[in-house]
């Protein structure tokens, strides 16, 4: 079950056993076009209105999205899921552009100072899951997390190393994973890599390459951070329904198919970076998919 933290949403919490997850919100709630980041359309969502509105989808059929980070604390670690897009960073689009947010302080109110981070995860090197790697600092980008080890999905590193099909991806490269590198602090790794008892990479191929969910199990709970496999709750209903950023959506469509099936099989706890309202999630059976509802 997940529990507001500090009186404010921009923290939230969950528990997996002796495993705790944190939320910490870098934007607040946005709303967009559907169209504008996934295949459908007003029409389709204001069709589930009933279990969208108002949490995850305006009046008017409008998707609302949440742009936050995550830590888990488990072994007596704390790893940083998916930094977020940082401060100060020349970004598509406008609403990502050379933001300055209180995320770092955000972060320190809910107990978890920078200094205080082991281990950083980036599930995949989009402009939104890894920004606040580097911090500038006179004039250079430099570690954010300066004590920890960053672990890079080794088929995601040399993809984003080389991809010439986002407009962010030579920045995002060169100004939030080539500093980590050059501080010495990286390490390129394969799926199964293991990070601490409890927490594990698991590969989700389709939005990237190499993109990677977290698995999170103790104490017979589970729960999966999923990275962009899915972006909104309405995707739970259409499955088929992919993003306008994946790589390869037919292998994403099956990933996601997968993912939920298990999820829903499993009464595991989904906890999606761009879900907004409580973000964690049950499924729900809903005809031949599903529906959510607040874990």
């Amino acid at each position: 079950m997940s529990e507001a933290v500090a009186g404010t949403d921009a923290f939230r919490r969950w528990t997996v056993g002796d495993i705790r997850i944190t939320r910490i919100l870098e934007l607040p709630p946005m709303a967009f076009d559907p169209a504008d980041f996934l295949q459908t359309t007003r029409e389709e969502v204001l069709r589930r209105r009933a279990w969208l509105v108002p949490d995850y989808a305006t009046e008017a059929g409008d998707i609302i999205l949440h742009f936050q980070a995550f830590i888990i604390e488990a072994g007596g670690k704390r790893i940083m899921v998916d930094p977020c897009i940082g401060n100060g960073k020349p970004r598509v689009p406008a609403a990502l552009d050379m933001l300055d947010t209180p995320f770092l302080q955000r972060l320190e109110s809910a107990g978890f100072p920078r200094e205080s981070i082991d281990f950083v995860l980036c599930t995949h090197l989009h402009v939104d899951h890894c920004g606040w790697n580097t911090m500038l600092v006179d004039g250079r980008w430099v570690p954010t997390f300066p004590n920890a080890r960053y672990f890079f999905a080794r088929g995601e590193f040399e993809h984003a190393r080389v991809d010439g099909s986002d407009p962010n991806a030579r920045a995002i490269f060169e100004d939030s994973v080539q500093p980590i590198v050059d501080a010495g602090l990286a390490d390129l790794i394969e799926p199964d890599h293991p990070i601490v008892e409890g927490v594990r990479l698991e590969a989700t191929p389709g939005h990237t390459p190499g993109h990677c969910s977290v698995v999170i199990s103790s104490g017979g709970q589970q729960a999966i951070l999923t990275g962009d496999v899915i972006h909104h709750p309405i995707q739970t209903s259409m499955p088929d329904v992919s993003s306008n950023f994946c790589w390869d959506g037919e292998i994403g469509r099956a990933t996601r198919r997968a993912m939920l099936e298990r999820v829903a099989a499993a009464r595991a706890i989904m906890i999606p970076p761009h879900f907004a309202g409580p973000t964690g999630v049950y499924l729900t059976p809903d005809g031949e998919a599903w529906r959510v509802e607040e874990a």
